[in-house]
């Protein structure tokens, strides 16, 4: 089971900037890319047989003495942060369920740029994600791979000749690779089409899944495609075949796009400008509705009729859930608190980004 390329360690290391938010191919459809190694070490039992809190703090002592040398890692134990911090952690895929409940042996290192996280002692000893704005699934697997790289050199992988990386779950066995995008499809999904994409791809094995993963609605048109076998595929077909789908997909939502405006031109503005108002006006925001009414004002940016900013918007997607706006607010709210706080936030940000500039006023009246 060969990775791509050679001397990774070394190059990694150059490999470090993010493309620049919709500089990639599709960047008003892509919003991001993240590559997963799945990883186990020899001698060590599997995380739900590791018994042996000794065992489990010296895993996470080993990883940490590797990695720290090299970058600049924050260690979280999850026995020692608060269930609100680990939250916030978790609506921001830093961290997965499944190491919030494994929290007396498991452990994550954070990145300063919170590009990288490494969790120690989740489903498999170790998950190492990196996280970039767009989409570029060569440079973000390279980068990653240096990581690889340097744990693997102090500590042994489990691995066999047939199986390829052995690993808690079957489905990740072989290369231990998931490679995923984040798409922003408000086009496709009017259009109906999301389900025909999803049972296409499923035939060449990829997966579509929702903004949070396995079991996770398509919220705010969001929508991860990732591959869903990596047994009997090298790393190298695996980034094709993600690539391959990613780039069908931005050309087919650009087409929907098109005739959208072509075809309803004043009727998607009206859609845009009436939810650019409840998000500015409202008193109360649960976050389904702010998901609904954040995608179109999103498309508006996206189709030209409004002006502003798709990483702005994004970012404050990630930070208008429960767990993120108790670390803006400081403390956590009181039930039915995060509605309003959500409204008033979400209405003063954008406000101040100003989308309806001169030149979005022009557009819009176009529309009409």
């Amino acid at each position: 089971m060969t990775k791509l390329g050679s001397d990774r360690g070394e190059r990694f290391r150059a490999v470090r900037a993010d493309v620049p938010y919709g500089r990639a191919a599709g960047g008003d459809v892509a919003v991001s890319t993240r590559i997963r190694l799945a990883r186990n070490f020899e001698d060590y039992p599997f995380p739900n047989r590791l018994f042996d809190l000794s065992l489990a703090e010296e895993i996470v002592r080993l990883v940490t003495d590797e990695l720290c040398g090299v970058e600049d890692f924050t260690l979280r134990r999850m026995n020692g942060i608060s269930a609100e911090e680990a939250a916030s952690l978790r609506e921001s895929n830093l961290i997965s369920q499944d190491l919030i409940k494994n929290r007396a042996v498991s452990a994550v290192l954070i990145s300063s740029d919170e590009s990288i996280s490494v969790m120690i002692n989740e489903e498999d000893h170790i998950r190492e994600q990196y996280f970039m704005k767009g989409f570029d699934l060569e440079a973000a697997y390279e980068r990653l791979s240096g990581i690889d790289d340097i744990i693997a050199s102090a500590i042994p992988f489990a691995y066999d000749k047939q199986f390829g990386y052995l690993t808690a779950c079957p489905t990740n066995l072989g290369t231990g690779l998931r490679a995923s995008v984040m798409l922003f499809l408000p086009a496709m999904a009017r259009g109906g089409l999301m389900r025909g994409v999803a049972e296409e791809f499923s035939r060449e094995g990829l997966t579509v899944r929702g903004a949070y993963g396995e079991g996770s609605g398509a919220e705010g048109a969001l929508y991860q495609i990732s591959n869903e076998r990596t047994l009997g595929r090298s790393e190298e077909e695996i980034l094709c075949a993600v690539e391959n789908a990613v780039c069908k997909v931005i050309e087919r939502e650009h087409e929907e796009r098109r005739r959208l405006l072509r075809e309803d031109r004043t009727g998607i503005a009206d859609v845009v400008l009436r939810s650019f108002g409840i998000l500015t006006n409202c008193v109360k925001l649960t976050m389904r509705e702010f998901m609904r009414y954040m995608a179109n004002v999103k498309l508006g940016v996206a189709l030209g009729l409004l002006s502003g900013s798709l990483e702005e918007l994004d970012g404050l997607i990630v930070d208008m859930r429960p767990a993120n706006i108790d670390q803006i607010n400081g403390s956590p709210l009181e039930e039915g608190g995060y509605d309003t706080f959500r409204a008033a936030y979400v209405g003063d940000v954008l406000r101040r980004m100003g989308l309806i500039s001169e030149e979005a006023r022009a557009r819009l009246s176009d529309a009409q």
